[in-house]
């Protein structure tokens, strides 16, 4: 699960979500490298020829660009969101690719959880509205892990909102 609870000995409830990651750096590695003789294998019938010489710069080229494409592609899924939920407050820290950092906070009981099925960039867009602010939360999970995270959403709210003096 790209989620995962956890309660501070405060009574605070934190949750933190990451993207799934599905390319370790060694998987990285590997896939260069296989990749690379994979292209390079054909090759071998024409080395020192001029038709290998002519292919070399497209092929060094390609594997350049899988290369940045791939590490661009790692960077972008660096995104790390933190939400904390105390009785006096309601904190959304969203650490974004590039170390971009977005922060939105509300007081818990006037935090409410909406699902759009339709209509946001995503199936199921999943936010938080509260502080006259709606904020996206999870838009890198799968449609049925927001269903779940709105369900466990609502659930951590109420128990804060009872928690907090009336």
């Amino acid at each position: 699960m790209p989620y995962h609870w956890s309660s501070d000995s405060d009574g605070s409830r934190r949750l933190s979500l990451t993207p799934h990651s599905a390319l370790s750096r060694t998987g990285f590695a590997w896939f260069i490298g296989a990749t690379a003789a994979l292209i390079i294998l054909p090759l071998l019938s024409v080395i020192a020829t001029p038709v290998f010489w002519g292919l070399l710069p497209f092929i060094l080229i390609a594997i350049t660009g899988m290369w940045f494409a791939l590490k661009r592609s790692w960077t972008d899924r660096s995104i790390t969101e933190e939400l904390v939920l105390t009785r006096d407050s309601a904190v959304l820290i969203r650490k974004g690719p590039r170390r971009r950092l977005h922060r939105w906070e509300a007081n818990p009981y006037w935090v409410s959880v909406h699902l759009h099925p339709t209509g946001g960039p995503v199936p199921d867009y999943l936010t938080l509205k509260g502080d006259g602010r709606e904020v996206e939360l999870g838009a890198f999970l799968t449609p049925e892990e927001r269903l779940m995270l709105r369900s466990e959403l609502q659930t951590a709210l109420a128990g804060v909102k009872t928690a907090a003096p009336g």
